[in-house]
């Protein structure tokens, strides 16, 4: 086996307790992520990984760091973001119960579990900002500031309307006794 995301683990098999580190730094070999979002192929993608031996296989804990692209989902934006996400997965022994992860030839090979974190991990629907405004329903430009709601008033509320305009409120008005005033416990 070979390839930049298998690692050996033949001094830590069938060893509980053992257990080591590693830094990664390889491009993505293609293209992950399809939508609005994706991490282009040649995308450095950093990951610390630690590989710890247990009883049923080497239990692999990582974090990962890379960008993706895309563009915002509101106003067609194109985007660049940090993109951070960890996963931890047991790579079993073969012959052993099913798992998802196998230990093969003395390795263990991170590239699917890498893909899976970070294309799981990518936002559906990107925006360039919280408050995206979007783009405007009619001419389809691209709006600058947030859009001011109408707010339409129900008709049949207007009688109430006028009934608060024209009653002050007297709670505002009323004495209220000052701090000196109060009970003390």
């Amino acid at each position: 086996m070979s390839g930049p995301f298998v690692l050996p683990v033949r001094d830590i098999l069938r060893a509980p307790g053992e257990m080591r580190e590693f830094e990664i730094l390889v491009p993505s070999p293609e293209k992950w992520g399809e939508g609005l979002a994706w991490v282009d192929a040649g995308e450095e993608v950093e990951v610390d990984v630690r590989l710890e031996s247990v009883h049923e296989g080497i239990l692999v804990t990582a974090d990962i760091s890379t960008t993706y692209n895309g563009q915002c989902s509101r106003c067609l934006v194109d985007l660049t973001h940090p993109l951070q996400v960890e996963f931890q997965e047991l790579f079993g022994y073969s012959g052993d119960e099913a798992t998802d992860f196998e230990v093969q030839d003395d390795h263990v090979d991170l590239e699917t579990p890498v893909r899976d974190a970070i294309v799981l991990s990518l936002p559906f629907q990107p925006v360039c900002q919280p408050y995206c405004p979007g783009l405007d329903p009619s001419t389809g430009e691209r709006l600058t500031g947030a859009p001011v709601p109408e707010t339409q008033i129900d008709p049949r509320w207007n009688a109430l309307a006028a009934l608060s305009a024209r009653t002050p409120d007297h709670d505002d008005e009323a004495q209220r006794p000052a701090a000196d005033d109060t009970e003390k416990s």
